[in-house]
């Protein structure tokens, strides 16, 4: 097998930016896309190979014909023929309905599906641009009911102003939401089950106020209050950079000058291992010497075979971010 990469699936909505396209420098620049699912298995959204000889396979045919040497042992003795992640970018012009996202057990018992931890990783904010992450005072079951009831719910919230790199995990429970002006790097775990708290009362293209999920969101929330919900580390830091470790996914911040090679020792191929191009060049060579390059907006997959070793050689100063299952 070699590097792997898909043609990205662009979600055109009524709250997406102009980004995207520019972003990713592609052909067509189309408006009011919110989001590209760069890596997708969800169902009805699957990701279809773009190079390579499995070109025009869709993920799910590769796992099926690859299984563990694409996706790592562990991982495939783990999630069978479903892929775990799902990675996107989001441009948001408009703010995203608060929301929040059940645990595994609580989307298995209503959903037969996965729970969603996630993490952001801000690339470029407008000035001002804030996000919501956690709440800020003290929240129960009872309060959250009556704050929506008398419309104060927002103002329990911790609100975030945001700029370029700043970081956010997210698990399963903690209510968010991305504000206007942000665009980001999202990781997470393969679910589109997403409840819908508070949408600022706004209506639909139809002229309805929009479906809410009050009820099922109050048994997934994590009503704790915490310290910080920002994740702390060295912006400028030249060394890779560990933003996130989980059950479910683990996520690298990996930088490099113009011209400088990086060898990268990962981990003995029980995962496969996706890197996200946030900025500039560069080409990636796998363990078999298998070579691609990436640029600012594209997104490739290493098979697990093939991923226990990463040269890395900079063709501008880059910024990527590197994802795989521990």
């Amino acid at each position: 097998m070699t590097p792997i990469q898909f043609t990205p699936i662009l979600k055109p909505v009524i709250w997406g930016g102009s980004e995207i396209c520019r972003f990713k420098s592609l052909a067509a620049k189309e408006d009011g896309i919110g989001e590209s699912w760069e890596i997708s298995g969800v169902e009805g959204n699957v990701s279809i190979v773009a190079n390579g000889v499995d070109k025009g396979k869709t993920l799910d045919e590769l796992i099926a014909s690859y299984g563990d040497e694409l996706l790592g042992k562990a991982v495939f003795e783990r999630f069978g023929n479903t892929f775990p992640l799902l990675i996107k970018f989001i441009d948001a012009k408009q703010a995203l309905s608060i929301q929040v996202h059940p645990n595994d057990e609580l989307a298995r018992k209503r959903h037969s599906s996965f729970g969603k931890t996630e993490m952001w990783y801000v690339i470029q904010a407008d000035k001002g641009a804030s996000l919501y992450a956690g709440f800020k005072e003290e929240m129960n079951a009872e309060k959250y009911l009556q704050s929506l009831a008398d419309d104060t719910f927002i103002h329990s919230l911790q609100k975030h102003e945001v700029q370029s790199g700043d970081v956010f995990f997210l698990p399963a429970g903690r209510v968010h939401a991305i504000g206007a002006g942000c665009f980001i790097a999202e990781i997470q775990q393969t679910s589109n089950i997403t409840y819908r708290i508070y949408d600022y009362n706004r209506k639909d293209a139809d002229g309805n106020p929009r479906e809410l999920h009050t009820e099922l969101a109050k048994d997934a929330i994590d009503y704790k209050v915490y310290p910080d919900y920002k994740t702390d580390y060295q912006k400028d830091a030249a060394e890779i950079q560990t933003l996130a470790a989980c059950p479910y996914f683990t996520t690298n911040l990996i930088s490099g000058k113009q011209g400088e090679k990086l060898q990268h020792l990962i981990h003995d191929g029980n995962s496969f291992v996706i890197f996200i191009c946030l900025s500039g060049k560069l080409q990636l060579a796998d363990n078999k010497k298998n070579t691609v390059e990436i640029g600012q907006g594209e997104t490739v997959l290493i098979p697990a075979a093939n991923s226990s070793s990463i040269q890395f050689l900079f063709e501008e100063d880059s910024r990527l971010l590197e994802t795989f299952i521990e």
